[in-house]
């Protein structure tokens, strides 16, 4: 891909996280006379618009590329060392552009929460890619870069206090602050649809292990019923989101060649405080999980103003617990609304690391966090507004 165009094609930069994303690239990487980026969409028309609208510079490459059309995808990925892909739900419209950037040898980066189509895709392209040099990179924005490299990070810790990694690990949702992004009301909508049609789909969804092919841990917490932490101290209700996080987490976990071991435990809860006001908070929590799915859930291509993904944020704890009960703690913080704000953040420093700071990570279909490692998280520190701290 050495003689390719561009280094980064931002595919869907016309829809409302696209356009965040290109707007990062923008404003971010505006001095960046080595790094050639190009925005891609449907409607010419539109990406003049956006990209007026975003103050990129005039002659910011366009390309028309359509997901209902095989040869504009092929002729677009044809161009470029890499793709971001915001057109999702992916089970719909990504496989044909991820097929595409395989038989290219092109990198690939989506922001995929689905992990049924996910684990269909593994199957399917994960050799096909380690023969092209393609490098496929699901899941690389709030899903789930924080929640997989939140637990490498306190894992490092882990090894640093207790001379090995520790077998339990907590992540914890203390505060988010944004609007769910309509794509993911989007993604989680089709992929309970596809499991209605086809039940065989049911052991996929359910599976924790269902993004490690051949592999199967040990039973992990259900996590899908309020209850009362004692360690922490608060009670802990169902998070949404753990049904791919935990997933991408064990991927992690295997692609890096078990690190946190094979028995390793792993969860996800939202903390709603103590006592009875923190247990009627924790009720609350799983009254407005439903909802969000629901029919008043936002649309693709709805989103917050730009106040509102400013004022937003993220607080995530991660707790190592060691088999003799010691614990380590580690924060990790985003600096605007989770589903938008950091989202386009975080998906643009994933492909700009892997192209910069990873080149020697081999083909094949990979999580952002095994992938970079520390060296995302630096980028993501210097760069998108994250921080990463060990706590007492």
């Amino acid at each position: 891909m050495s003689s390719a165009k561009f280094d980064i094609v931002v595919y869907g930069a016309t829809g409302f996280t696209g356009q965040l994303v290109a707007e990062y690239l923008a404003a971010h990487y505006k001095d960046d006379k080595a790094l050639k980026w190009a925005m891609a969409g449907r409607s010419l028309d539109k990406l003049k618009s956006v990209r007026d609208t975003i103050g990129a510079p005039a002659d910011t490459p366009l390309i028309v590329a359509d997901a209902s059309d095989a040869a504009s995808l092929k002729a677009m990925v044809a161009q470029t060392k890499s793709v971001i892909t915001t057109v999702g739900p992916y089970q719909f419209y990504g496989e044909d552009l991820l097929a595409a950037c395989v038989a290219a040898g092109a990198d690939y980066f989506d922001l995929c929460g689905e992990p049924v189509w996910m684990r269909q895709m593994i199957d399917k392209y994960d050799a096909a890619a380690k023969a092209s040099g393609a490098r496929i990179v699901f899941s690389c924005g709030y899903d789930s870069v924080p929640f997989e490299l939140g637990t490498f990070f306190v894992q490092e810790e882990a090894k640093r206090v207790f001379g090995a990694p520790a077998p339990r690990v907590k992540g914890r949702v203390r505060d988010m602050r944004g609007t769910l992004s309509g794509g993911t009301a989007a993604s989680a909508k089709a992929t309970f649809d596809a499991v209605a049609k086809d039940l065989s789909l049911v052991a996929i969804l359910n599976d924790h292990f269902a993004l490690t092919p051949g592999f199967t841990g040990p039973k992990q917490p259900k996590g899908n019923r309020a209850v009362f932490e004692e360690d922490l101290q608060s009670w802990a209700a169902p998070f949404m989101m753990a049904l791919i996080n935990t997933r991408n987490v064990h991927r992690s976990n295997m692609l890096m060649g078990f690190p946190y071991g094979q028995d390793f435990v792993y969860d996800e809860m939202v903390l709603t405080g103590a006592g009875e006001k923190g247990e009627a908070n924790a009720k609350r929590v799983m009254a407005a999980n439903a909802e969000k799915t629901g029919p008043n859930a936002p649309k693709p291509g709805e989103g917050p103003s730009k106040e509102e993904r400013e004022n937003g944020l993220f607080n995530l704890l991660y707790v190592a617990i060691a088999p003799d009960g010691r614990m380590v703690r580690a924060g990790v913080t985003g600096d605007r609304d989770p589903g938008y704000g950091s989202t386009s953040k975080m998906i643009s420093e994933c492909a700009i690391c892997l192209l910069s700071d990873a080149r020697d990570v081999p083909a094949g279909v990979w999580t952002p966090g095994a992938a970079m490692q520390h060296k995302l998280i630096k980028r993501l520190q210097d760069n998108a507004g994250l921080t990463f701290k060990v706590e007492s």
